[in-house]
């Protein structure tokens, strides 16, 4: 017979507004039975102007920990204890551990990108990438990858209001890390062109090519692409944007969000439980999911 909740399951989940849309409790809720572990997880709606007392209750319910999503990545920062070096650089978190009453908040978006790479034996160190956009899944993305030892990397994003925003960050990650970051228009066609001539990796943190929009591209000329160049998309559906497929036309490895989004799930999970999340298992879950 399954196991039932009992007198000591432990509680995870998920603070965000809206939360009840989310696969993460199916994720979780399945990785904790398939290991053994007595716990489950479940998503709470949660108002902005609730969101210190809600984080608190992680501590006085001692929950296992939280993951946090729109609109609380970054307001959530004053109410935890300690960050993780990404989580800091950033200026944002989608993880809470309990260690024991201390809250420490993380960032999983940038090591589920790069495990995801790392399936298709891609790695970032001593590497130069570009990366399209700035907004908070690159910047995870573009933080992520200096800690782990990225050369340089060229950052395009148009320049609109946010783009004199992002460089004093960007500024700060490379004399943090080490890495030469440069901030690029992406609307310039020779700035794109400059930057994927030099490039080991192309990585699109941008919503372009999305649906309901799948027609479009974040770069305008598909020749500055080829067979050396892999691409990455952090979008999973469509499962194939129209970037991903002129890269694959040229040869290139192309690889979409779907791993990305498995193993920031992943990365959390391992976080508060010391286990890996098993993969094989909720890999199949998550890709039905986002098929219906």
């Amino acid at each position: 017979m399954e196991k039932q909740i009992s007198g000591k399951t432990r509680l995870a989940g998920l603070y965000a507004l809206p939360a009840r849309h989310s696969f993460s409790p199916t994720m979780h809720t399945t990785a904790f039975r398939e290991l053994g572990i007595d716990a489950v997880y479940l998503s709470f709606d949660i108002q902005p102007e609730t969101l210190g007392r809600s984080i608190q209750a992680i501590r006085d319910l001692e929950l296992l920990g939280i993951n946090l999503s729109m609109p609380h990545k970054m307001a959530a920062i004053e109410h935890v204890d300690e960050l993780s070096q990404a989580a800091r650089l950033i200026g944002a978190i989608n993880t809470i551990v309990n260690q024991d009453g201390k809250l420490v908040g993380h960032t999983t978006d940038g090591t589920g990108c790069l495990a995801s790479l790392a399936e298709h034996d891609l790695s970032v160190k001593n590497k130069k990438i570009t990366v399209l956009g700035a907004g908070g899944a690159a910047t995870a993305i573009i933080t992520q990858a200096a800690i782990e030892g990225a050369s340089a990397i060229d950052v395009l994003n148009i320049k609109d209001e946010f783009y004199q925003t992002i460089a004093p960050k960007l500024k700060e990650i490379e004399q943090e890390t080490g890495c030469k970051i440069k901030l690029g228009d992406l609307a310039d066609p020779k700035v794109v062109a400059d930057a994927l001539a030099e490039s080991d990796l192309l990585i699109n943190g941008t919503n372009v090519g999305m649906d309901p929009q799948p027609d479009q591209m974040p770069i305008g000329d598909v020749d500055l692409l080829r067979a050396d160049l892999p691409v990455f998309d952090v979008i999973y559906h469509p499962a194939e944007t129209k970037l991903l497929k002129a890269a694959a036309e040229k040869g290139a490895v192309a690889i979409n969000g779907l791993g990305m989004l498995l193993h920031q799930g992943a990365a959390a999970f391992e976080l508060w439980t010391g286990e890996k999340m098993p993969l094989d298992v909720i890999r199949p879950l998550l890709e039905a999911e986002i098929q219906k």
